[in-house]
């Protein structure tokens, strides 16, 4: 049992540890796509760093609200990204990582968000936290559509359940997952707010979204903002890759070396999914603002033809 608690413990510390890493790594790929030096992949530790040593500037009018939401957005984010099943499965808290459970706690840190947005009364604010609640508005019934196509196969929402099933001799092709699959990656674009639908490395005001929610936040309260955002990145490729891709993923008490291996696959699979989201972000321009509820209007709609092409196909047999 205690074997159990040190793997589950070893998972929230891996998590929060790779999360900046992986921001840093993608950060470099797409400089060197560009043709540009680019920063270091530890650049992020230090960004980090520095705005923790800095102190935070708080405004006049902002409520409790504004200084608790930064914990309190890296707090789930950070509980939803650890229960994902990452280098092994059937972990400590498998019973809690439940896809649903996910989605609600990612829906809980956007409340804060949005909620931290407004608080303050600036302009900037309003205006991303109305974006955000209406691309939510999209994002999270396709993201549920995904959760329900899925579970149909592996029969639980359990992620351990179904990892263990996508892994296992009895999936095979299938275009409602292969619908579901690309569902996902839209999602996954909108949420973590990458090209088309943002771009992470402007602020400016007519098409920003997150970065207008965060404009009031400054010091540890913004460095606390900042890794939450690299860990919902982690959390969405590590989702894409405990669904579809659970190949090398061990059982929770194997030896070192399944773990290893484990964690070998891990972060190959992180590699691979950072490499082609940068691939996709530099072979695409970013779309219009009022473009996007049309965007993830595809996503909601390849979820629900994705059920709807399962129901048919088991109708039919």
């Amino acid at each position: 049992m205690m074997h159990g608690w040190y793997t589950q413990f070893a998972q929230l510390v891996l998590v929060l540890v790779m999360a900046p890493l992986l921001s840093g790594v993608t950060r470099r790929i797409r400089s060197r796509l560009l043709r540009r030096r680019g920063p270091s992949i530890f650049q992020p530790y230090r960004d980090l760093l520095k705005l923790i040593r800095k102190e935070a500037v708080v405004a006049d009018n902002a409520s409790w609200l504004f200084r608790i939401a930064p914990y309190a957005i890296f707090a789930t984010t950070w509980v939803a990204a650890a229960l994902i099943p990452t280098f092994a499965a059937g972990l400590t808290f498998s019973a809690a990582a439940d896809v649903i459970v996910i989605v609600a706690l990612l829906g809980t840190a956007r409340f804060f968000l949005a909620l931290a947005g407004l608080d303050v009364g600036t302009s900037f604010g309003g205006l991303g936290s109305s974006r955000e609640m209406m691309f939510a508005s999209l994002a999270e019934p396709a993201m549920l559509l995904v959760v329900f196509t899925v579970s149909l196969f592996a029969g639980s929402t359990q992620l351990s359940s179904i990892s263990t099933y996508m892994a296992g001799p009895d999936i095979g092709l299938s275009i409602s997952l292969a619908l579901a699959l690309i569902a996902l990656i839209i999602v996954a674009l909108a949420e973590n707010a990458r090209i088309p639908v943002d771009n992470p490395a402007t602020h400016l005001e007519l098409t920003m979204v997150h970065e207008a929610m965060i404009l009031e936040y400054s010091g540890r309260h913004l460095a606390v903002i900042e890794a939450a955002a690299s860990l919902k990145l982690l959390l969405y490729l590590s989702l894409i890759a405990c669904m579809f891709a659970p190949w090398g993923t061990t059982l929770a008490g194997n030896d070192v070396v399944a773990y290893a291996v484990g964690l070998g696959a891990y972060a190959f699979k992180l590699a691979v999914l950072g490499f082609g989201l940068v691939v996709f972000e530099t072979a695409i321009a970013k779309m219009r603002v009022f473009r996007v509820p049309e965007f993830l209007g595809m996503a909601l709609m390849l979820g629900l033809l994705g059920a709807i092409l399962l129901f048919v196909s088991r109708v039919s047999q």
